[in-house]
C-alpha cells in the first residue's frame, strides 16, 4: 500500500455527479452534512433505515418508506426489509427513467451473429411476447425458468419476462458442460428450459446437440425451446420463434424478498449452492451501484464482459434501472478486440476482470492506440484483486481520465461491496472505498474490527442483497453454516482484508487458501501481484501444504521455463514478500486451473497434492479447461 493517488474526483464532482445530489438528499433528511465521503458511508451503516428508504425513493422505486419499516429487524441471518413494500424488479428495469421508447435500451455484439440493437419500444415488445410464451406454457409465480444461452438480447429479454410473471430465472452460460448444468439446474426442477443451438467462440464453431440431449434427458423439465443462435437447422423442443405469444406487458407486484433469479457457487469442491436473490434487494442494491458508485445515468451505455454464467451479467442487466443501456458481448475476449468494441458501441463504461487487464498487459496491448475512448469515463476490474501493476497499465494505456474502480464482492450478494466512487481518489493498488451501505470491517480471530491490519472481511450490518436463502435449505442451516458460522450475526465472506486509515482497502486473498510460513501469514493475491509481474510468467498458482510446510508454485509461461526465469521468481519474492516465502519448488505447467468464471481453483489443487481423490477433490465440470488439472494430478 503507497498511499500515491493515480486519480483525483474532478472539482465540482460533487455538483455535478449523481453522488452528490444524493448526499443533499440524506443530508436534509439526517440534518447532517454528508457531502464528504466518508460522512455519507458513515450514515449509511449507522442508520440503514434513512440510507436504503433514500435510495428507494430517489430511484423512483417506491414513495416514501418510514425508517423504521425500511429495516423491520437487523437480526443476521432473517434481516427484514421493506415488509410493506410490492414490486416488480422487470417494471422497475423497464421504466427505465430518462430513456425515451426510441432510444437505444440494449446493443448486443457476438461472435456467433451480427450485432443486434433494440430500442426500449423493442425491447418492452419482445419482454410482453416471451411472457405471453411463458404463460401460455403454464408458467406461474415461483416457477423455475433456465436458460442455458448466451450473453444476447433475447436472454435479457427472457430474464425480464420470467421475472414480470413471478417467475424465477436461473442461467447457464452456452461454454458450460453438460455435467457443470446439469448439477446447478437439477436443484432447481425448471419448468422450462431454453437451450442454445451452439455458439462460436472467436473463429471456432461448437454445437450442442448431444449435450443438449443429456441435460434434457436429466432434468425432464416440463418444456423445452431451441435458440437458433448457430441456425444450423437443430433444434430441441420448440423453437424460438414460436413461443412467444401476443400479450399485454404487465407486471406481478410481488414482496420485496420474492425470489428473482438464482445464481450458483463455483461448485469446485461439491455441489454448487443455488444462491436465490430476490426483487427488492437487487434493485434498490443495483440502483445504489450502478447510480451512485458507476455515476450512470440517461445517455451512458453500460458495457461489461461476461456470460451468462457470472453474477457480472445479472449486474449488467440492471442498468436501465439507471436510464443506462446495456451492451452485451458473447464471444472471446480478444485483447485488442474489446478495446474496439467499446468505442464501437459507444460504451462510457467499460467493465471487465483483473486477469483480461493483465493479459493485455502481458501481451502489449496499448488500448488507447487501438480504439478511441474518449467517451469512456469509468473503467470497472473484478473477478480477482488487480496489482498495482495493473493500476499502472490502466492509467498509462488505456487512460489517464477515467476512473479505474477495482470492485470486489461476488455472487453471494450479487454485488459489490468495495470499489470506488466518483467524489473518492484511486489509490494504486487498492479499492478506493467500501460501497455505501457495506459495513465491511476487518475482524481478528476474536471478532475485534480494525484499520491497518490483515483480518477477515467480514459484513456487520445486514444488507438488501444478502441472500433469500439457498434453493432446498428448507431449515437454513446450510445458509447459516455458510456465511454466520464464524462469527454469530456476522456475514463472514471468507477473504483477507485491510482497511486502511483513508478508508480505503486491500484484499489479500482468501482467508481458506492463506499461506501461513513462519508464522508469517500472507494471502495469495499478494503472492501472485508479484510473481506475475515477472517478464514471462503469464499466470501462477501457489500452494502451501501446511502438514509438510512445504510452498508450492507453479507457472503458466509464455518464455521457455529455464534456470533464469526461476531465478527472476525467486529473487522477486525474497525483494518484494520475504525470504520466508521462498518456495520449495517453481514448476512450469501448461495452463493454470480457472473455474468458468475466471477464478482460479487453489483449495482443489491443495487437496489433489494432499492426496484426495480428484473425484473428491473438485467438479470437473465447474472448470473452464478440466484438461489444466492434468499437471497436478499423481503420475501412474
Amino acid at each position: 500500500m503507497t498511499g500515491e493517488v493515480l486519480w483525483r474526483p474532478r472539482p465540482d464532482a460533487a455538483e455535478t455527479a449523481n453522488i452528490g445530489a444524493f448526499a443533499r438528499r440524506l443530508s436534509a433528511l439526517a440534518g447532517a452534512d454528508l457531502t464528504a465521503y466518508p460522512d455519507l458511508w458513515r450514515c449509511s451503516v449507522e442508520r440503514p433505515g434513512l440510507f436504503w428508504g433514500a435510495v428507494w425513493e430517489h430511484f423512483g422505486l417506491g414513495g416514501p418508506v418510514p425508517e423504521d419499516r425500511v429495516l423491520a429487524s437487523a437480526a443476521m441471518p432473517g434481516a427484514v426489509w421493506f415488509p410493506d413494500e410490492r414490486l416488480n424488479y422487470a417494471q422497475a428495469v423497464l421504466a427505465a427513467p430518462g430513456m425515451g421508447e426510441a432510444d437505444t435500451a440494449v446493443r448486443g455484439y457476438s461472435d456467433t451473429r451480427d450485432p443486434v440493437e433494440w430500442t426500449l419500444r423493442e425491447l418492452r415488445s419482445a419482454v410482453a411476447r416471451l411472457r405471453g410464451g411463458l404463460l401460455a406454457a403454464g408458467v406461474g409465480r415461483g416457477d423455475r425458468v433456465a436458460a442455458w444461452m448466451p450473453n444476447a438480447p433475447e436472454t435479457y429479454a427472457l430474464m425480464l419476462a420470467a421475472a414480470s410473471i413471478g417467475a424465477v430465472f436461473s442461467s447457464c452460460a452456452p461454454e458450460f458442460g453438460a455435467r457443470a448444468v446439469i448439477d446447478r439446474l437439477k436443484q432447481i426442477e425448471p419448468a422450462v428450459l431454453f437451450v442454445t443451438d451452439g455458439y462460436r467462440y472467436g473463429a471456432k464453431t461448437i454445437r450442442r446437440d448431444r449435450e443438449i440431449a443429456q441435460v434434457v434427458d436429466a432434468l425432464r423439465p416440463g418444456a423445452v425451446v431451441t435458440f437458433p443462435y448457430l441456425g444450423e437447422g437443430f433444434q430441441a423442443g420448440e423453437r424460438w420463434e414460436d413461443f412467444g405469444r401476443d400479450g399485454a406487458l404487465a407486471f406481478e407486484p410481488v414482496p420485496f424478498d420474492h425470489p428473482l433469479y438464482i445464481l450458483y457457487s463455483s461448485g469446485t469442491t461439491g455441489l454448487p449452492k443455488a444462491i436465490v436473490h430476490g426483487h427488492g434487494g437487487i434493485a434498490v442494491e443495483h440502483a445504489k451501484m450502478l447510480g451512485l458508485h458507476h455515476d450512470l445515468g440517461p445517455g451512458d451505455r453500460f458495457l461489461w464482459y461476461t456470460t451468462t454464467g457470472w453474477m457480472m451479467w445479472n449486474y449488467l442487466a440492471s442498468a436501465p434501472l439507471v436510464g443506462a443501456a446495456v451492451v452485451a458481448f458473447d464471444g472471446a475476449p480478444d485483447p485488442e478486440g474489446l478495446w474496439r468494441l467499446a468505442e464501437e458501441s459507444g460504451a462510457t463504461y467499460f467493465g471487465t476482470s483483473a486477469p483480461f487487464l493483465m493479459a493485455c498487459r502481458d501481451r502489449g496491448v496499448v488500448p488507447k492506440e487501438v480504439a478511441d475512448l474518449s467517451r469512456l469515463r469509468g473503467i470497472g476490474s473484478t473477478g480477482a484483486p488487480l496489482p498495482p501493476a495493473g493500476f499502472d497499465y490502466v492509467r498509462e494505456a488505456v487512460s489517464a481520465t477515467a476512473q479505474l474502480q477495482s470492485l470486489s464482492g461476488g455472487t453471494d450478494l450479487c454485488t459489490g461491496f468495495l470499489g470506488g466512487a466518483p467524489t473518492v481518489p484511486v489509490w494504486r493498488g487498492e479499492l478506493s472505498c467500501r460501497c455505501l451501505g457495506a459495513d465491511v470491517r476487518s475482524f481478528d480471530p476474536s471478532g475485534r474490527d480494525g484499520v491497518g491490519r490483515e483480518g477477515e472481511l467480514v459484513i456487520a450490518s445486514p444488507m438488501p442483497s444478502m441472500p433469500v436463502g439457498l434453493w432446498g435449505d428448507t431449515d437454513r442451516k446450510r445458509y447459516r453454516d455458510t456465511y454466520f458460522d464464524t462469527y454469530p450475526g456476522v456475514w463472514r465472506h471468507g477473504d483477507w482484508i485491510t482497511v486502511t486509515e483513508r478508508g480505503s482497502a486491500v484484499i489479500s486473498g482468501r482467508s481458506d487458501a492463506t499461506l501461513n510460513r513462519g508464522g508469517v501469514r500472507m494471502g495469495t493475491a499478494e503472492f501472485y501481484s508479484v510473481v506475475e509481474a515477472v517478464p514471462g510468467v503469464a499466470d501462477s498458482l501457489v500452494v502451501h501444504l501446511d502438514d509438510e510446510d512445504r510452498l508450492l508454485v507453479f507457472v503458466a509461461t509464455t518464455v521457455p521455463f529455464d534456470a533464469a526465469l526461476e531465478a527472476a521468481i525467486r529473487a522477486a519474492i525474497r525483494t518484494e514478500l520475504s525470504p520466508r516465502h521462498l518456495p520449495d519448488a517453481i514448476t512450469a505447467v501448461p495452463a493454470i486451473p480457472r473455474t468458468v468464471t475466471g477464478k482460479k481453483v487453489e483449495v482443489p489443487v491443495k487437496r489433489l497434492l494432499q492426496g484426495v481423490p480428484v473425484d473428491r477433490a473438485v467438479a470437473r465440470g465447474a472448470l473452464a479447461d478440466p484438461a489444466a488439472l492434468d499437471a497436478f494430478l499423481p503420475r501412474g
